[in-house]
């Protein structure tokens, strides 16, 4: 996004575009966004935009979020889900902007009418008429905190730019209305003024916090509060920030949430934003996990080793096919790494991460918008926010932590109704999270190969694991993982929790893996040693059958304590574990009074 865009907030009147001045404009204008109610200045912004109709999205939101719920004024609170590239952003700013349009025109009409009163009652004593003064708002004399009626929260700055962005272009017929973006990154003073008679501001929680806490922004006078890709700012890692916000915001009139993916745990915490406890919460759910994504096929590779899934890759972007594409790395170092390998290799790439700099981050993005890069390296970073109509291509190089990622990573391509491949490269090791994503969006991949690349490793038994019964892959078998023994996840051969597993009177993690990595056969917290015959350390134990904590030991129910620290053939790590006793119920003693030296000047 340019600078120029994010400063054009306060737009110009344009009175002669408007449809109630202009009967051939008015006669383009999209009839599907005129008959949902809107501002005669939002639809000419739409039309101009290049839009007909709304999406099924914003056909079902807009009029919930336009209609109050009550006489008192109270709009009804929306927790909607729709997948991504379904027009999400257009369907909560057009009826908060609409709203915020109304009441801006009602104070000036009381501003109007309380100015004519005041002329006329200076005509009436043969007084001059009062003179209208304008304070010059950057001028620190005339500085007041900003005091928006609206605010937007982003989980990612690129985002949140985005959001202003489409903001900024649905005012431009407009009077008056101010967009401010305030992120991470960017100079304070230059967003203090942005900040300046903002009515909606879009921000991410860490600098809007910071502003507000130096009294730059109130929060006190916010009416609605949208958050969008509600399950990424209700995760871990922005609920502090969001219950700080929700407690400062907290005599707004409606809250919404949007978001491509709502799980069940996400949908309880968002209840506690929302009014009386979510009580009279509308809930729109516009896809299904089995429709999502109908236009994007995708596709998935097996690759023996990260070397293999890097030439795979290469096959793929010497597709002429390609437009501009996006890779997917899970790390920040692969993301670095493999973009400077792309750029050897004669591509047009850049990385990025959430490691660099708000400047950089910015540049590489306008770069990608304009055409000048054909490939982006990113990390989750770039999964949300980035809407470049010329990307055709996705690929995950490296997989996503959370299935739900996987939704917004495939979604930066096909947008608003166009065509997108999504291409997975995955080694042998990563078949669960392939697993799992397969199972949040409940359809199974069909595994392809390119020819001379084909995989080496094949799945035993038909190609797929088998995760129930008493399988020899893992799964839970007969015995529950909680109970008395029985087998858990994992098995001798394959690692993860075997033979014992569970919770049982034989310990906690138990079935290691017999060639030395994992845990013990019968380990735990029972009666037999934590680590025990077959231990990740090797063939002997780390410690042996006689636990660490066993009837000789400190602790124990012998009379004395067994030696810590004794490195010689009753080591700590030898066989024995911890050196026994010398003598049954025998306390011990370092050195043996008959053989210690006389004292000097003795008998």
């Amino acid at each position: 996004m340019t600078e120029n865009m994010q400063l054009q907030g306060d737009c110009a009147p344009a009175d002669s575009s408007l449809p109630s001045s202009n009967p051939v404009a008015a006669a383009a204008l999209p009839e599907g966004f005129v008959r949902l109610g809107l501002a005669p200045e939002l639809v000419q912004a739409v039309a101009d935009l290049g839009y007909t109709q709304p999406t099924a999205v914003q056909e079902k939101a807009i009029p919930l979020a336009m209609g109050a719920a009550d006489e008192a004024g109270r709009f009804i609170d929306l927790m909607v889900s729709s997948q991504t590239g379904s027009g999400k952003t257009a369907a909560f700013l057009l009826p908060v902007l609409h709203t915020l349009i109304q009441q801006q025109a009602d104070a000036d009409a009381a501003a109007r009418a309380e100015f004519e009163r005041a002329a006329a009652e200076a005509a009436a004593r043969g007084e001059a008429p009062p003179k209208r003064k304008r304070k010059n708002p950057t001028h620190p004399r005339n500085f007041k905190a900003a005091t928006p009626g609206a605010l937007v929260l982003c989980p990612t700055r690129e985002l949140a730019q985005q959001v202003a962005h489409d903001a900024i272009e649905l005012v431009k017929h407009c009077k008056g209305l101010r967009i401010a973006n305030v992120v991470g990154g960017m100079p304070y003073q230059l967003q203090i003024a942005r900040l300046q008679n903002a009515n909606l501001v879009v921000a991410t929680p860490g600098r809007l916090l910071d502003l507000q806490r130096s009294m730059q922004i109130k929060l006190d006078q916010v009416q609605f509060l949208v958050v969008d890709e509600a399950d990424r700012m209700l995760d871990l890692g922005f609920s502090d920030d969001l219950a700080e916000i929700n407690q400062l915001t907290a005599q707004r009139k409606q809250t919404m949430m949007f978001s491509a993916t709502f799980a069940p745990r996400i949908q309880q915490l968002a209840m506690r934003v929302m009014h009386e406890g979510g009580a009279s919460v509308k809930k729109v759910q516009i896809d299904t996990p089995q429709e999502k994504h109908a236009n994007i096929k995708q596709m998935l590779y097996w690759a023996d080793n990260a070397q293999h899934k890097r030439k795979l890759l290469d096959h793929w972007l010497r597709d002429a096919s390609i437009g501009q594409a996006i890779v997917f790395a899970s790390t920040q170092v692969e993301c670095d790494g493999l973009a400077n390998d792309l750029q050897q290799d004669g591509f047009s790439a850049v990385a990025l991460h959430g490691a660099l700099s708000q400047g950089l981050r910015n540049r590489r993005l306008m770069a990608l918008r304009s055409g000048q890069v054909q490939i982006l390296v990113a990390t989750d970073v770039a999964a949300r926010g980035i809407d470049v109509p010329s990307i055709t291509h996705v690929f995950n190089f490296g997989l996503p932590m959370k299935a739900e990622d996987y939704t917004h990573r495939i979604g930066r391509t096909g947008r608003a109704g166009r065509d997108g491949l999504a291409v997975t490269f995955a080694e042998f090791r990563d078949r669960r999270k392939i697993f799992d994503i397969e199972g949040y969006s409940r359809q199974q991949f069909k595994a392809e190969v390119v020819a001379g690349l084909e995989p080496t490793q094949r799945f035993p038994q038909g190609g797929r694991p088998d995760f129930g019964g008493r399988g020899r892959e893992g799964g839970r078998g007969r015995e529950q993982r909680f109970g008395g023994g029985g087998r858990g996840h994992g098995d001798r051969d394959r690692g993860g929790f075997g033979d014992r597993a569970g919770f049982g009177d034989r310990g906690g993690f138990g079935g290691g893996r017999r060639d030395g990595d994992g845990y013990g056969r019968k380990s735990g917290f029972g009666e037999t040693p934590r680590f025990s015959e077959t231990s990740r350390f090797g063939d002997a134990p780390r410690f042996s059958e006689a636990s660490r904590f066993s009837e000789t030991s400190r602790f124990g129910r012998g009379e004395g304590a067994a030696p810590r620290g004794d490195f010689g053939r009753k080591a700590e790590f030898a066989r024995g574990g911890f050196a026994k006793p010398q003598g049954a119920g025998k306390p011990f003693t370092p050195h043996d009074a008959r053989k210690r030296p006389a004292p000097r000047g003795g008998r």
